[in-house]
């Protein structure tokens, strides 16, 4: 008999992750606060639809999460009507971008027979409705195994990182080194601009050459086309998960001056209003804020 699942949060991502569960032939039960369209969709296609997380964890073995971060992972597990309300034993994959040392201690306060494994995610919607995902998976040897058939519903590639917490780690790991890289094109982007280099000038160069990549290819897909879906990820999150990243460092007493910089970056995009575009918007944001732009011929420096 299978486990039956409850899944909470169908955004972007986790409405493409239940999606695939659904297909699979998974028991599914879902709950969302805001997205009702991908609720709905769901819902249609067979699953069922809880009222509150309680009730999603009365109606579920195992029960998948895929929210902003740690407050909310928190406030669906210990808030009112909150998955722990229904006093029962469950196992809680938690998909979301969080703060590992909460996950560890949220993984430690739950009743005797409840688990909470954490299993962020890599990659972008289209892999997660593709079922295509890379899933990082901290928690037991034991735990892993258990949860493996389910990931892969959603997952092409899944790698055991190590106790409860790793793979929220390697997630900001992971984060840090693609918004690092976000952080850098933009940059350099403005330097050229400034110089007279154009974006396709600077493409023409790079694309193709060691500096290519996957990341550099969607960013520029913006860059180049204003293709404003080419990576749909909200420059708030990425300033949320590398303030995550600056928690970790000051915890382990690890200087982390480049993070600090990426952070700053995000930081000041949100502050100056951006912090619901996605990320390669960055490079606009850099560009402006020095007198420059990524659309229209630069000026010829002196």
């Amino acid at each position: 008999m299978k486990d039956r699942i409850g899944f909470i949060g169908l955004g972007s991502m986790g409405s493409g992750m239940a999606a695939n569960l659904l297909a699979k032939g998974r028991p599914l039960t879902v709950f969302a606060h805001r997205s009702r369209e991908a609720l709905e969709r769901l819902v249609k296609d067979g699953a069922t639809e809880a009222a509150t997380p309680r009730d999603l964890a009365l109606a579920s073995d195992v029960v998948i999460l895929c929210v902003t971060g740690s407050p909310q992972v928190e406030q669906v597990l210990k808030g009112a009507d909150g998955l722990l309300a229904a006093d029962k034993a469950l196992f809680i994959i938690d998909c979301s971008t969080s703060n590992p040392a909460i996950t560890a201690q949220l993984a430690a306060e739950l009743g005797e027979g409840s688990i909470l494994i954490d299993a962020p995610l890599a990659r972008t919607p289209k892999e997660a409705a593709e079922g295509a995902l890379d899933v990082m998976v901290g928690g037991s040897a034991e735990t892993v195994a258990r949860a493996r058939p389910i990931l892969e519903a959603f997952a092409a590639r899944i790698i055991h990182t190590g106790p409860t917490g790793s793979g929220h780690t390697m997630k900001l790991l992971n984060n840090f080194l693609s918004m690092g890289y976000a952080t850098i094109y933009s940059e350099a982007l403005a330097l050229g601009a400034k110089a007279g280099l154009t974006p396709q000038v600077f493409d023409s160069v790079i694309r193709g050459s060691r500096m290519d990549c996957g990341f550099y290819q969607a960013f520029f897909e913006f860059v180049l086309n204003r293709n404003p879906n080419a990576q749909r990820f909200a420059m708030v999150n990425a300033l949320k998960d590398m303030s995550y990243l600056a928690s970790f460092a000051q915890s382990a007493s690890i200087a982390n001056p480049i993070g600090a910089a990426v952070r700053n970056s995000f930081a000041t995009a949100v502050a100056t209003g951006h912090g619901e575009e996605f990320v390669p918007a960055l490079s606009d944001v850099v560009a402006g804020l020095n007198g420059v732009s990524l659309t229209s011929p630069a000026p010829l420096a002196d």
